[in-house]
This record gives structure tokens, sequence and C-alpha cells, in this order.
């Protein structure tokens, strides 16, 4: 089975996502942060969605036993338009 790389990406909406790499268009999961937890992250939300996505992977893997190597790919976001997905991790 081959390796999927997975990223983790800001989305236009200002959602933060987990994709495979080469999916664009399905996230497996979405983070939304209200304006008021925003507020209380204080621009830390991108490090707040990592460490939640990253938590969820491992209890996935403790759960089913382990899911594989799990990589989080990055893109350099300066060669993508504004108006598309920015690779944040």
């Amino acid at each position: 089975m081959p390796t999927s790389f997975l990223e983790i990406v800001q989305l236009p909406t200002g959602e933060f996502a987990l994709r495979r790499s080469d999916d664009e268009n399905t996230p497996l999961v979405r983070i939304r942060f209200s304006q008021e937890a925003k507020d209380m992250l204080q621009d830390n939300d991108l490090a707040v969605a990592k460490a939640m996505i990253t938590a969820g992977i491992e209890a996935a893997g403790t759960a089913n036993g382990d899911i594989g190597e799990v990589d989080l790919e990055e893109e350099d976001a300066d060669t993508m338009p504004p108006a598309y997905n920015q690779t944040v991790h």
C-alpha cells in the first residue's frame, strides 16, 4: 500500500483542514474556530489546530492498533495564488 501524504491547509474561509496532498477537494477533517476562540488563542490558532489534528491521528492509531506512519507535508505558500488553499504545515 503506497504511503499517503497528509497536509494541513488553511482554506479561504479561514478554516483549517487535513487532507491528502493529492486531493485538494475533499478534506478529511475541518476545524473552524469561533471569533471568541480566535480572540482567546491570540494568533495561535494554527498551533492549536495542528495539535488537535495530531492528537486525533494518534488516538485513531491507538484505537486501531496503528494506522501507519503519518507525514504532514509542507508546501511553499508563496507559490500559490492567494485565492487558493494555503498549506500551513
